[in-house]
């Protein structure tokens, strides 16, 4: 009986910020010109690896890379998207986001949280990919991602 409750952790751990790969590619070489503090952050981390637990600065899982961007701009956040995505402040719909705010999904459609990213306007958001770009990408919320988001917060950044 504990092998198999270790076993069922184990798989719970492994499967956060994990998503399907996506069918259409998406070619998002060019960074996007932002005077956002933490856009700007995140886009330095562009093209590196994902890798599940690790926060940078090589590499990152999805949770990760925000923890990651938004440490870099001063502010303490929790390391895990779920933990993330019960930070104080008000949900936010996809209307309602605003650049270097922070997005969460629910890639597996089992009622939490599992996938983290940063927005970065006009319906892009940047994160750590686990699909076929496996690495620190830049995707369409109304692609893959459209059912999936379930909503955004906003972190006051330090200037």
């Amino acid at each position: 009986m504990k092998k198999l409750i270790y076993l069922t952790i184990l798989t719970l751990l492994f499967s956060g910020c994990l998503e399907r790969a996506t069918t259409k590619r998406i070619d998002y070489n060019a960074s996007t010109s932002s005077n956002n503090k933490i856009i700007k952050i995140a886009q330095k981390h562009l093209g590196k690896p994902y890798k599940y637990g690790q926060v940078g600065p090589n590499s990152f899982d999805c949770s990760g890379f925000v923890y990651a961007v938004f440490k870099s701009s001063g502010q303490n956040i929790p390391r895990t998207s779920i933990a993330q995505s019960k930070i104080s402040g008000q949900k936010l719909s996809k209307n309602q986001l605003k650049e270097g705010d922070m997005v969460f999904f629910d890639t597996s459609l089992k009622g939490h949280v599992n996938h983290s990213g940063i927005y970065l306007g006009g319906g892009k958001f940047i994160h750590a990919s686990s699909g076929r770009a496996y690495s620190v990408t830049i995707s369409d919320m109304n692609g893959w991602y459209k059912d999936k988001f379930r909503w955004g917060k906003h972190i006051k950044v330090n200037r």
